[in-house]
């Protein structure tokens, strides 16, 4: 059975437990998180964030490249004024390079020009160093020209094994 075929299910359930419609748009602690779209990762359970507490954007290891157009909505026109950038141990982006992506993209569809030119536009945004990575989105938020000058950026590590957040910036 489909994992979708559940959500209907599930969701009856949420609903009836539901209480949170009250909560206003912007995040009451002007936070926004970060962090990998790794399944093994809740970022409001391991770091205590309740609902209508922050903004959550995730995406394949967290990139804070791929996360700004998200995280210029959420200062500009919801106020937040914090990013905290979470990357993880044991994170697939530490395990291919883009080229190698694009190679197995295109194999998959061997001939098909559409499909080389459209995955030969895409960087994937890899890594091949945990703390490194996080350094280098914690200074690319802080110089770039659409972030706030007055947003406090920090970045962790979230250890999967154990559950620890350890702050690197």
């Amino acid at each position: 059975m489909s994992a979708q075929q559940e959500f209907l299910k599930k969701n009856e359930a949420y609903v009836a437990a539901f209480d949170k419609g009250h909560l206003s748009l912007p995040p009451s602690k002007k936070l926004t998180v970060v962090t990998c779209m790794d399944a093994r990762i809740d970022p409001a359970a391991s770091l205590g964030i309740e609902l209508g507490e922050a903004h959550v954007i995730r995406n394949a290891g967290g990139s804070a490249r791929d996360a700004l157009r998200s995280i210029v909505i959420s200062q500009r026109l919801l106020g937040t004024r914090e990013v905290a950038i979470f990357h993880h141990t044991d994170c697939g982006m530490l395990t291919f390079t883009t080229e190698q992506l694009r190679g197995i993209v295109k194999n998959a569809a061997p001939n098909n020009a559409a499909v080389a030119e459209a995955v030969d536009k895409i960087d994937f945004l890899e890594f091949g160093h945990l703390e490194e990575s996080i350094k280098s989105d914690v200074e690319y938020l802080k110089k770039h020209e659409l972030i706030l000058t007055e947003t406090k950026v920090t970045g962790w590590v979230y250890d999967v094994t154990s559950g620890k957040a350890i702050q690197v910036v």
